[in-house]
């Protein structure tokens, strides 16, 4: 059978030959992954935001840790100490010693003014776009498609566009994370590495990202990449002692410990935290939820390596959200949100592509040869 020409991609969908057996297992798959983002529905979350001046304390509360401990460090106080006694005066737990935040960000805000971050931020932001402007260039075979996926990248950056949250390390996690995936290619990708150790180095949890990252190298049989994302991760872990060390020398035992990590909320928390974390908070979660799970199975749609890396990386922030993220940690959701709803882009050739080939097996033409 031959297969149609794509609706929106310059090339066949990663279903369009998929033989018919294979096809309806993929469709009774993303029929399960539909269902299943439904759990959101009934997952826990955070407390409603009352975007009130009077209520910032509550719905910002984080940010405005992050605030003072930034004020503390301009103020010529040390990172640790400053960043103990805030930790106490919010009543925040501080052990174990990833309670604290590795002093990247907090240093280098209090060395330049709020306007050069808040500069420096929007920069960022137009960075990534313009770098997955570039990395789409060629993918779709017209250009409103082009101009809908670029739509879905914008309203998967709508929360890193707000000021106020600059102190928030998840914010420059997410966006570097992000930069570095649209920067990697085959011959190129020591800038993609480097961005991902700064990335590790203002939030911990980009860890994961830059695992995946080397693991992938090393099953394409890319040796050189897969020990350049590996050494980040030895820098990372030789900073992590440190800070550790660091943390131990202003911490008390009668000081209050974390409570833990294993939330154990399941898939549903992670979609609820896709819709908090992008514009589908816009929207009711009975439509955003199969559109967080429309636009993953779109990217497995793609049929290229840069897919396959993005769709691996929001897996294992989705099994991290859901195996041990609790409702106050909801925001770990933002290291992936900007590229998360791009996806949305590939699913119409993904779904038309998968449901003809689920329809319709394989006819095989067979060739007799006539000798007269």
């Amino acid at each position: 059978m031959t297969a149609r020409a794509p609706l929106w991609l310059a090339q066949p969908s990663r279903y369009a030959a998929l033989p018919q057996a294979r096809a309806r297992v993929a469709v009774a798959l993303l029929a399960v992954l539909l269902l299943a983002s439904l759990l959101a529905l009934v997952s826990p979350g955070p407390p409603p935001v009352q975007h009130t001046p009077e209520a910032r304390a509550d719905d910002q509360r984080d940010v405005m840790l992050y605030e003072t401990i930034v004020q503390g460090v301009r103020g010529g106080g040390g990172y640790y100490a400053v960043t103990a006694q805030a930790l106490r005066t919010g009543d925040y737990p501080m052990r174990p010693f990833v309670t604290f935040r590795l002093p990247t960000l907090a240093v280098v805000e209090a060395a330049f003014p709020p306007v050069a971050m808040i500069a420096l931020l929007y920069v960022l932001v137009a960075g990534v776009g313009y770098a997955w402007y570039r990395r789409l260039d060629g993918v779709f075979n017209r250009r409103p498609p082009v101009l809908i996926a670029l739509a879905l990248l914008a309203a998967g950056l709508m929360a890193f566009v707000q000021s106020d949250l600059v102190t928030f390390h998840e914010i420059w996690g997410g966006l570097l994370i992000a930069l570095s995936l649209a920067l990697r290619r085959e011959d190129r990708w020591i800038e993609a590495v480097a961005i991902g150790l700064i990335a590790m180095l203002i939030r911990e949890t980009a860890a994961l990202y830059v695992g995946v990252m080397a693991l992938l190298a090393l099953a394409e049989g890319r040796r050189r990449e897969a020990i350049g994302w590996a050494a980040t991760l030895g820098v990372l872990a030789i900073v992590v002692a440190l800070h550790a060390q660091a943390v131990a020398t202003v911490v008390r035992d009668t000081d209050p410990a974390s409570p833990g990590w294993a939330g154990l909320l399941g898939f549903g928390f992670f979609v609820k935290t896709m819709q908090l974390s992008t514009a589908l908070d816009l929207a009711p979660l009975w439509l955003a939820a199969p559109l967080v799970a429309l636009a993953l199975f779109g990217w497995s749609a793609w049929r290229s390596p840069l897919a396959l890396r993005a769709l691996a990386t929001f897996v294992a922030y989705a099994a991290l959200l859901a195996l041990f993220g609790r409702t106050d940690t909801f925001y770990w959701g933002l290291m992936i949100a900007p590229m998360l709803l791009i996806g949305l882009a590939f699913a119409p050739d993904g779904l038309r592509d998968l449901i003809e080939a689920a329809r319709s097996p394989q006819r095989k033409i067979t060739v007799t040869r006539v000798t007269r």
